[in-house]
C-alpha cells in the first residue's frame, strides 16, 4: 500500500459531511422539488453514459425531454437551479475535521495530491483550504463522464502523468469511488459512514477503510493498518 505516488479525492460527502449539506438545503430542494426529481433521472442515466464530446450539452438535452422545453431553456435551468444556485449553500458549509491538516501533512510527507469530483469543484469555492496542495482539480462533468465510468480516472491519471496503479483514491461512496477507481486500476480508501462502523461492516473491495481524517493520516503516515 506504500507504492503509490498520487492521493486523489472526491469532495462530496468525502471532504464534508453529506447530512450537513442535505439539512442546508433542503427548503431549497422543496422550492424546487418537480425540478429536482426530473434533474435526478437525468443523472441516473448519466452515470451510466459512455465518455461525451459535450456533457453539458447532453445533459440539457435529456433534461428537457423531461421537462418538455428546449435544450437551451433546460441548460439554463441547471446552471441557474443548480451550479448556481447550490453555490452559496457550501460558503458556511464546514468540513470534516481534520482535512485541511491532512492535505498539509500529505503534501509535507512527499505525496502528490489532486482532487476528482461530480458536479464542478469551483461550486465549491476554496474548498475549505485545500486547493493550494493541489497540482489538479477536475471535475468530471467537464472530463465528459460521472463516476463510476473509468474515463475521468484515466484522464486523472493521464493529466498527473502517473499510471493508475500509483494513485490512490479517497472517497465515501463505494459503486461510484470504490469500485470506479478500482476498475481503473487504482488503490482504493473508502470513508466509512457511521453505520457501517456501528456494525462493523467493512467494504472488501476497499485497501483502505477509514472512520476520520486523523486516523487516515495515521494509516498513511504512520502505516497504522486501515482496516
Amino acid at each position: 500500500m506504500k507504492d503509490f505516488e498520487v492521493i486523489a479525492f472526491d469532495i462530496d460527502g468525502t471532504l464534508y459531511p453529506s447530512w450537513r449539506l442535505n439539512l442546508k438545503i433542503f427548503p431549497y430542494i422543496l422550492s424546487h422539488l418537480r425540478f429536482f426529481l426530473q434533474y435526478g433521472k437525468v443523472r441516473k442515466i448519466l452515470h451510466r453514459t459512455a465518455p461525451l464530446a459535450d456533457f453539458f450539452e447532453y445533459q440539457a438535452r435529456l433534461l428537457a425531454i423531461e421537462m418538455k422545453c428546449t435544450a437551451a431553456e433546460a441548460k439554463e435551468k441547471i446552471d441557474t437551479i443548480v451550479y448556481k444556485g447550490l453555490r452559496p449553500f457550501f460558503d458556511s458549509l464546514t468540513p470534516y475535521k481534520n482535512v485541511e491538516e491532512t492535505f498539509r501533512k500529505l503534501k509535507e510527507a512527499g505525496y502528490r495530491l489532486a482532487i476528482l469530483s461530480d458536479f464542478p469543484p469551483e461550486q465549491k469555492g476554496a474548498i475549505w483550504g485545500v486547493i493550494p496542495y493541489c497540482e489538479t482539480v477536475l471535475g468530471t462533468e467537464t472530463i465528459g463522464a460521472l463516476k463510476p465510468s473509468k474515463y475521468p480516472f484515466g484522464i486523472l491519471s493521464m493529466v498527473l502523468k502517473v499510471p493508475p496503479e500509483k494513485i490512490l483514491y479517497v472517497g465515501n461512496s463505494i459503486r461510484f469511488d470504490v469500485n470506479g477507481a478500482k476498475n481503473a486500476g487504482m488503490k482504493t480508501a473508502y470513508l466509512e459512514p457511521w453505520y457501517r462502523r456501528l456494525f462493523h461492516i467493512k467494504c472488501p473491495s476497499a485497501d483502505i477503510c477509514f472512520a476520520d481524517y486523523r486516523k487516515f493520516q495515521d494509516i498513511i503516515l504512520e502505516g497504522t493498518p486501515g482496516n
